[in-house]
């Protein structure tokens, strides 16, 4: 079983970006690049993981929060000087260390386990990921012997003609012993055209002494790759998103159009659910099997239930029971519970409030702030008056009520178990169990009154 630290350099800016947001707290598949490659390293096996930051140091810290240690470089000097700040971190620890980087996306708990696999298995000093890429610009090489040993990393920028020929790249992961890496790193210059200590140095430091150098090559050069402008952004979002759409897939969920469907990584749906185009599944979102969902629905750290079809609405934050029917032209805001067998039609807005089983809100109503129990059916235009100017109050609708079309309930209010609200009622006033609850004006007809109003 793998047992190793990673340690993670996310103290860039990334100027490419244009962004005052670090770099690595860009969002992809609805999670920080950061948090994907901790994720990864966690699943492959690390003990701990030690994250190196500098630009924006309190946001990063502030959004990973427990997920990792910090360490800070307060000037960037190059990837071996960032190193170089988990010394103390590191300590006398004798195990393995693994180089990450806090921009790579992409990254598999399965290449990282294969990577330290081959460290351990070879026995080296030093085990480099690299890939093969047909365009390898922007990268450093890997520079083999004749026996196909590595033999050193040059940086694009350092590189002759002949070693940028090479489209070998260095991704800048690597496998390294602890104690030797931190001995090499005390070896560090920065005699070089960016004045940096350059991590890769450390490869041909151990050449030197004839220790044990070992490479991996990606057999996906794209689950390496680095994030450093928005375009790339963008295409790891599409590779991130299509992996998790296979893997529903492969899980027995149906979805109709990949190409219009947007799901985050962390979103789980349960097996025969149909997922219609132009659907969107956020954050810690959790889908019940034999499910509907779409098309045309935006659905955000928000729970459903079984047999639950919801179509042309937005949900952020709420619990959807088993066998309900939401939508079309719903708005589910946070802290709302619909029960099992709920339906809620055209035009409504819930918030803050839980619905009995087997409740309805058909159509063109606001529920906000109320406790409903079950079986109670809201007519068309009801309204909860929740908001006095100053506080939000509790409306209570009990079960079997049965509210009639325009109707307002003033909170704080409670309308009774089987009580009847008469349409057009104004009610400010508790309502009994099977009553009738009627506050309106008494009608007059006035007549002649509109053919003078003519004249």
């Amino acid at each position: 079983m793998a047992d190793f630290v990673a340690v993670v350099l996310a103290a860039g800016k990334g100027t490419r970006m244009k962004s005052a947001l670090p770099k690595v707290l860009h969002r992809v598949g609805g999670q920080p690049m950061l948090a994907h490659v901790l994720g990864a390293a966690k699943q492959a096996g690390a003990a701990r993981c030690v994250t190196v930051v500098g630009f924006g140091a309190a946001a990063v810290e502030e959004e990973i929060g427990a997920a990792s240690e910090f360490v800070v470089q307060a000037e960037q000097l190059g990837t071996g000087h960032a190193v170089m700040q988990a010394r103390e971190a590191l300590g006398k620890y004798n195990g393995t260390v693994m180089v990450l980087c806090g921009d790579t996306p992409l990254l598999t708990a399965d290449l990282l386990g294969r990577l330290y696999a081959a460290h351990r298995e070879a026995q080296a000093a030093a085990t480099v990921l690299t890939a093969k890429m047909a365009d390898p610009a922007g990268y450093g090489r890997v520079i083999r012997d004749r026996a196909g040993q590595v033999a050193r990393i040059v940086e694009q920028k350092d590189a002759s003609a002949d070693e940028l020929a090479v489209n070998e790249i260095n991704t800048g992961i690597y496998c390294f012993e602890c104690q030797p890496l931190l001995a090499a790193l005390d070896g560090l210059t920065c005699d070089n055209k960016q004045g940096e200590y350059y991590l890769t140095d450390v490869i041909g430091i151990f050449v030197g002494q004839g220790a044990k150098v070992w490479a991996l090559t990606a057999d996906d050069e794209r689950e390496t790759m680095g994030i450093n402008s928005r375009r790339q952004l963008a295409e790891a979002e599409k590779l991130l998103r299509r992996r998790k759409l296979d893997e529903l897939m492969d899980n027995g969920v149906t979805i109709m159009d990949p190409d219009s469907t947007f799901i985050d990584a962390a979103v789980t749906v349960d097996a025969d659910t149909v997922i219609y185009p132009f659907t969107w599944l956020e954050g810690a979102t959790r889908i019940g099997g034999c499910c509907s969902v779409g098309p045309n629905t935006r659905l955000a750290d928000t729970v459903l239930g079984d047999n639950v079809t919801i179509h042309f609405s937005y949900a952020h934050e709420c619990e959807i029971g088993s066998g309900a029917n939401v939508g079309p032209y719903v708005h589910l805001r946070p802290a709302t519970e619909l029960a099992s067998g709920v339906k809620v039609g055209n035009f409504v807005e819930i918030k803050n409030s839980k619905v009995g089983p087997g409740s309805k809100v058909p159509h063109l109503s606001y529920i906000g702030d109320t406790d409903m129990g079950a079986g109670v059916n809201i007519g068309s235009g009801t309204i909860t008056v929740n908001y006095d100017g100053r506080k939000k109050h509790r409306t209570v609708i009990e079960d079997n009520a049965f509210i009639g079309c325009n109707t307002n309930l003033v909170a704080p209010v409670t309308v009774g178990s089987g009580a009847y609200v008469g349409a057009g009622s104004t009610i400010t006033k508790n309502v009994p169990a099977d009553s009738l609850g009627v506050a309106r004006a008494r009608q007059s007809n006035i007549e002649g009154w509109a053919k003078k109003h003519k004249g």
